[in-house]
């Protein structure tokens, strides 16, 4: 009965923590919503694109309602990366009490440092590979054809764009606990640089477009931030106490 009422009482809480991080993303949407509004979400979503294009281009709509949802979608992804840090500290309260006490202290940097990257690696694809892999294109695109890219694929490509940047920035922590938790050391991964160099191009190639110049982009600082990882985890380390945690450590049930 008792670990019936423990399931039970989880998914309660479970429950009032999707709330409460819905409800942020919810109030951050109607703030951009009202203010400055969805379309001018859209517009500065839009501009690497529309400062690379010839002047008076302008983007199209195929769809009946496109011009009303797309522009939404947009809102409501800005508005979960508003909410982000709220929504991660919600994911952190539900799990944070079955954790051990060297676990808490491990894994709210982990978990801190995997949302700041992300949003580095987003940052840097907006403000830093649009406006380069935009003007690459059109200066190369043939001079008879007037480009009216389709506001609905643009949305399509800025979000594979941003998960594989964002993803891409992930890759110190990834390697970082790798060597933590004793899966492979840092004298494996210095062996395997080659094989990572070649898959950074593979997979750059691969969730990219087909221009040599983002591939470049992507591919480089998947490198670096191999090396990255490599430098850090050289001071973070395997965890010298492999033994089980001692009952005064354990987490109160």
């Amino acid at each position: 009965m008792g670990t019936q009422e423990t399931f039970v009482s989880h998914l309660i809480e479970l429950r009032e923590r999707v709330s409460r991080a819905l409800i942020a993303v919810g109030v951050f949407f109607v703030i951009l919503f009202i203010w400055p509004g969805s379309g001018a979400v859209y517009d500065f979503l839009a501009m690497p694109l529309m400062q690379a294009l010839p002047d008076g281009t302008k983007m199209i709509a195929t769809g009946v309602i496109t011009p009303f949802m797309v522009p939404m979608k947009v809102t409501a992804l800005a508005a979960f990366l508003l909410a982000l840090p709220f929504v991660l500290y919600q994911v952190w309260a539900f799990v944070a009490p079955g954790l051990y006490e060297h676990e808490k202290h491990f894994a709210l940097p982990v978990v801190v440092c995997s949302t700041v990257l992300f949003l580095i690696g987003v940052a840097f694809c907006y403000f830093f590979v649009f406006g380069k892999v935009f003007t690459f294109i059109n200066e190369f695109s043939p001079k008879s054809i007037t480009p009216a890219p389709d506001i609905e694929n643009y949305l399509s490509f800025v979000i594979t764009m941003f998960l594989a940047f964002g993803v891409t920035f992930e890759i110190p922590v990834v390697v970082v606990l790798l060597v933590r938790f004793g899966v492979v050391s840092i004298e494996q991964l210095r062996l395997a640089r080659p094989y990572v160099i070649v898959g950074a191009f593979i997979v750059s190639a691969i969730v990219t477009p087909p221009d040599v110049l983002s591939q470049f982009m992507l591919a480089i600082p998947m490198c670096l931030l191999f090396e990255l990882g490599l430098l850090v985890a050289r001071f973070t380390g395997k965890r010298k106490d492999q033994e089980a945690p001692t009952e005064e450590s354990k987490p109160a049930e």
